[in-house]
């Protein structure tokens, strides 16, 4: 059973004024809090379904079993799926390392959908780390954790000055762009920086200065643009394919 003041404060998470700032952000589904289990990621409290809280092998603490209205009231997925969490946030510093690896810089992107399908990208080809600057949308958007399919708990985000960053590095960086050397045909460190611009504008005037090579993926059709994400996707498959010869 949950208290109204408790079903209040969960249902607040739908606007960014409050779950921005917040300590914690929600999990919603067996998948995602799961691994979350499984993780070194904290969680402050589980809200789940009698059947979901039956199948789990050990006591799990601060569980509080509800009934599938009380999960409906409180969940923002068209359709909840059996248990809710509240995870502590993160901030990723002083840990971060960037010799022998490459990095992705996310220069302003928007969209969530895209930031959490580039997330899960980086985890796909390996990455673990990727730097924001601070009007990215946040990591901790919910549709951005969903997006990420889990993925957030492998790829640390840093939300850092991409300037301050870049002008300290002696690594090559690298900028998608419409106009560039084709990824066909340029030659793509094993370790460096890639830098994806924001969706409309692409990556801002202060940093193309820092970009040293100068990326692009030819078109062969009609289309006038990639998606963000779609274009990462393509640019880390080359660099990972060609990091391989």
């Amino acid at each position: 059973m949950i208290s109204k003041n408790e079903l209040k404060y969960i249902q607040s998470f739908a606007h960014k004024k409050h779950w921005a700032q917040e300590s914690v952000f929600i999990v919603e589904g067996p998948k995602l809090v799961e691994e979350i289990l499984h993780s070194d990621w904290e969680i402050e409290k589980i809200y789940a379904l009698p059947a979901w809280a039956k199948s789990q092998d050990t006591n799990i603490p601060n569980l509080v079993v509800i009934d599938a209205m009380e999960l409906e009231r409180m969940s923002q997925l068209q359709q909840p799926n059996q248990v809710l969490a509240l995870v502590k946030k993160k901030s990723y510093l002083s840990d971060l390392s960037f010799e022998g690896k490459m990095t992705l810089v996310l220069d302003g992107i928007q969209d969530p959908g895209n930031l959490g399908t580039i997330i899960r990208i980086a985890d796909w080809f390996g990455l673990d780390q990727i730097i924001v600057s601070p009007d990215t949308v946040s990591l901790y958007n919910p549709k951005v954790i969903q997006s990420t399919m889990g993925s957030f708990l492998r790829v640390r985000v840093a939300s850092l000055d991409i300037s301050s960053v870049l002008s300290q590095t002696k690594l090559p960086i690298y900028g998608a762009l419409l106009e560039g050397a084709s990824i066909y045909e340029a030659q793509m460190a094993n370790a460096g920086f890639l830098v994806i611009g924001n969706e409309s504008k692409g990556i801002r005037e202060t940093i193309m200065p820092l970009v040293g090579d100068a990326i692009s993926i030819p078109s062969f059709g009609k289309a006038e643009s990639l998606n963000a994400a779609v274009a990462t996707g393509i640019i880390l498959s080359h660099w990972k394919a060609a990091s391989r010869i």
